[in-house]
């Protein structure tokens, strides 16, 4: 590299030789430069010195790195390469493309009473699923998205039963819509997706919600209830007998949510069959809270169905909140939800638990849970439904993972003859997201 003074003397005797250039060739006067042209060409001579500098020092540093990275061999033995970079990419240039899903798989062990049987299933809690999301920028206010989900669901735990421990392959078209999103003016949906009064029965913020929460008959909700003293099986499932009447899942549907005004938010969307419903949802902290809060109507224009033992109905009506405390990882959360069914006593269902969330080593957060739960005239009047669970959940943060166990009991007051078993039920799982 060429010190300062080199590079001075050069760039000086290139200026001679243009003016030398330019000059007549008859000319005899002497050529000078004067120190102010010096001075010049000195300090412009600087900033490139330390450019130049600044370049080689990058220039180093990665040779050093390059010369530290393991190598990898064609075959794919020896020490594993770096992490790629993320290279999934959209058909459309505009139009940014994530993928994402998740693996939820568990051992169920449960006792009717009289058998106990293993079920290996995939978790209506959270099914196993992949999903495709797409989003573009319209201008600065306006988001365009589209969503494609679909769950795969190997023995779903909502289908298995003591006459079918293997239940097949299920498979559930869960999104397919399309989203316009203003910052201003909120966000519209079309298509397959959550209707306005999805999950508002289901807000939980203590961490144990994957396993333990409102919808309690979801890890064995295909399981029959059993006459107490002989071995025969009812009719009576226990998704069955317990129903968190959390609005009307998944349709689809026209949905439209306002922006969020001091933490709230209100939605509603239409649905085929004369079908509508509405909700409003909170969220804040403050005073070293974190809470959560919604509620919904939604006009069913439910008929009956002899098969399922539903009674008509038009309107159903249903909330939960959560309260964490953040310092101590404390929690509470309750939920309740009814409809008016038009030829019986309007069911009802309500649920609580407390949790504590907590950091018990470095894997992540460590979450438990007790619950209780009572329904009434759920299967048919003057049936009474208990069920009370524990719940441990823990988290492995560098590999997306949840590890979860839980034991639960479920008891029903039929009212009449015959009476029927408890089924006590324990369940261990994962989830992986990725």
């Amino acid at each position: 590299m060429l010190s300062k003074h080199k590079l001075l003397i050069l760039l000086a005797g290139l200026i001679f030789a243009l003016q030398g250039f330019y000059a007549p060739v008859a000319s005899s006067a002497p050529v000078t430069v004067d120190s102010e042209t010096l001075q010049r060409l000195e300090n412009l001579i600087s900033a490139q010195q330390k450019q130049l500098e600044s370049l080689q020092e990058e220039v180093n540093q990665l040779k050093q790195q390059q010369i530290q990275q393991p190598a990898v061999t064609s075959t794919g033995q020896g020490p594993a390469a770096a992490p790629p970079a993320k290279v999934v990419t959209s058909g459309e240039e505009k139009v940014k493309l994530a993928i994402s899903g998740q693996i939820n798989r568990a051992l169920s062990i449960a006792d009717d009473g009289d058998k106990t049987d293993a079920y290996f299933v995939d978790s209506d809690a959270s099914n196993t699923k992949v999903r495709f999301v797409g989003t573009a920028l319209v201008d600065e206010d306006l988001t365009l998205g589209g969503k494609l989900e679909v769950a795969f669901a190997p023995n779903e735990s909502g289908d298995v039963s003591q006459d079918s421990q293997e239940s097949g392959d299920f498979t559930d078209q869960r999104y397919a819509e399309l989203t316009l999103t203003s910052k201003r003016y909120g966000m519209l949906y079309l298509g397959k997706g959550d209707t306005s009064s999805n999950g508002t029965a289901e807000v939980d913020l203590s961490g144990t919600d994957l396993i333990q929460y409102a919808s309690t008959a979801d890890i064995v909700g295909g399981l029959f209830f059993r006459q107490s003293g002989d071995d025969e099986l009812t009719d009576i499932t226990v998704a069955g007998a317990f129903k968190d009447f959390d609005g009307l899942s998944r349709k689809s549907r026209l949905r439209y949510d306002t922006p969020n005004f001091h933490g709230f938010g209100l939605s509603g969307s239409v649905i085929s069959d004369r079908r509508w419903d509405t909700a409003l949802r909170w969220g804040g902290d403050g005073y070293g809270l974190k809470a959560a809060a919604a509620a919904a109507v939604a006009y069913i224009n439910e008929d009956e169905d002899p098969g399922k033992g539903l009674p008509n109905a038009d309107y159903q009506y249903d909330g939960s909140f959560s309260v964490l405390h953040e310092a101590t990882g404390l929690n509470v959360t309750f939920s309740a939800g009814t409809k008016d069914a038009d030829n019986q006593t309007d069911p009802y269902n309500l649920w609580g638990k407390i949790g504590w969330l907590t950091s018990l080593n470095s894997f992540g957060k460590t979450a438990f849970g007790l619950d209780y739960g009572h329904s009434e005239n759920i299967a048919a009047d003057d049936y009474e439904g208990d069920t009370f669970g524990v719940a441990v959940v823990q988290n492995f943060d560098d590999w997306a993972t949840q590890v979860y166990f839980q034991y639960r009991n479920f008891s029903l007051d039929t009212d009449d003859d015959p009476n029927v078993s408890d089924i006590n039920v324990g369940s261990i799982g994962a989830r992986v997201k990725f």
